[in-house]
């Protein structure tokens, strides 16, 4: 009755079917991993066939670097500066040392009248001007009150404010150790200030590691923006959709380029900030990758829906640009976020460049770890998730 079983027929009969289907499936894998590796050959061959992408690609990130470094700064640092000095006294001309001395100031001007001083702030020859009143040492000899006028230039707020406080700071601790000599009660009170992560207070420190997020994001979105439309302009995109390739092949391969460009360009601007200009990175280089892996993924998303809104390759660089600039201004790399108007402040969430500024800098300065970071790695691989969504989708609905 059941002299035509075989259990060990059945058995191997099984067997090969499970493993036709995984071999089948494997070679569906190797097919798709072929073909997306042929698209990624194909765009680093377009991209490094012009020799001015090649410099876009490889200066473009030292020369901003060294521009951020050198030329974007908020130090002052020998301020011009004029003095009218009514004592000419010892005293007098003590603390007009001390403005020199400080190199905050730098006296290019000592002139004889209050008429000069104006004219040389109304003229803009110098940003600031100091006068000593007439009777200056007498009356810190007797302890009496006596008045020093500071006048700094207001068209630059920030300038103004600094040199201000630099030179208050001046006047005050000459004050204080001539007073000491003054047969008086002095006030108990001691006020000493210090400043955590960037104890010289250098600018430079902030700007450069902002630096590594605004480059990856200005090089990403202008490649990735504008790979797809340069297809469609030359014609080429037409030949790819009669390809096998799937869109999301052909997504992958015009994206993951730009992805390893990004991660090269952060090495490089790392790498030069860190010996050129003598940047710590006091936390953790792979937290750094993470945070860096996540932000690139949220950037290949808006140039990929760029590109697929974008009919010609001006409109997608136009299109790059009027993201970019408000992008920036709204991350609180230029200004503080807080002192933005609360409606403002709610659209700033939308903005990956927001959240990967605190990452890169709470790296690199204070040396903080994911249990510090992880609201803003969360937050970020949110908003990449969802960039990266919405992009999938118009991409796959354009190039269907």
């Amino acid at each position: 009755m059941f002299s035509g079983f075989s259990p060990l027929r059945w058995l191997t009969e099984s067997s090969r079917k499970k493993l036709s289907k995984q071999c089948e499936t494997r070679k569906q894998e190797c097919h798709v991993t072929e073909r997306i590796r042929q698209v990624v050959r194909k765009e680093f061959i377009e991209l490094f066939r012009d020799k001015r992408m090649k410099g876009i690609v490889l200066l473009l990130p030292i020369i901003q670097l060294f521009v951020f470094g050198y030329a974007v700064t908020t130090d002052v640092n020998h301020v011009l500066t004029a003095i009218y000095d009514r004592d000419a006294s010892p005293d007098s001309r003590e603390l007009a040392r001390r403005f020199e001395g400080s190199g905050y100031f730098n006296i290019i001007y000592r002139v004889s009248s209050g008429k000069e001083l104006q004219e040389l702030v109304d003229r803009g020859k110098v940003l600031c001007a100091i006068e000593i009143r007439e009777g200056f040492a007498k009356d810190l000899a007797r302890g009496f009150p006596t008045a020093i006028q500071v006048i700094v230039d207001g068209t630059d707020s920030n300038t103004a404010s600094v040199a201000g406080s630099y030179a208050s700071r001046i006047i005050l601790q000459y004050g204080r150790e001539k007073g000491k000599h003054i047969e008086a009660t002095p006030v108990k009170l001691d006020v000493r200030a210090r400043a955590w992560y960037n104890p010289d207070l250098r600018s430079r420190n902030y700007n450069v590691p902002g630096v590594i997020a605004i480059l990856i994001m200005l090089i990403c979105l202008l490649l990735t923006s504008m790979a797809i439309v340069r297809e469609r302009e030359i014609g080429t995109i037409e030949q790819l959709m009669v390809t096998p390739l799937r869109p999301f092949e052909l997504m992958m391969g015009k994206t993951v380029p730009f992805a390893l460009i990004g991660f090269f360009d952060m090495l490089l601007v790392t790498t030069v900030g860190t010996t050129w200009f003598n940047i710590p990175i006091k936390g953790s280089l792979p937290l750094l990758f993470l945070g860096t892996a996540i932000y690139l993924i949220s950037v290949l998303g808006i140039g990929l829906f760029i590109s697929t809104i974008s009919r010609t390759q001006q409109q997608a660089l136009m299109a790059t640009f009027l993201f970019f600039a408000p992008a920036i201004l709204l991350s609180g790399f230029m200004f503080p976020i807080e002192n933005m108007p609360v409606p403002v402040q709610y659209i700033t969430y939308l903005n990956p460049l927001r959240y990967i500024l605190v990452i890169i800098r709470g790296i690199f300065l204070k040396g903080n770890g994911m249990d510090v970071l992880w609201p803003e790695i969360t937050a970020l691989s949110l908003l990449s998730l969802l960039l990266v969504g919405v992009s999938s989708l118009r991409f796959k609905k354009k190039i269907g």
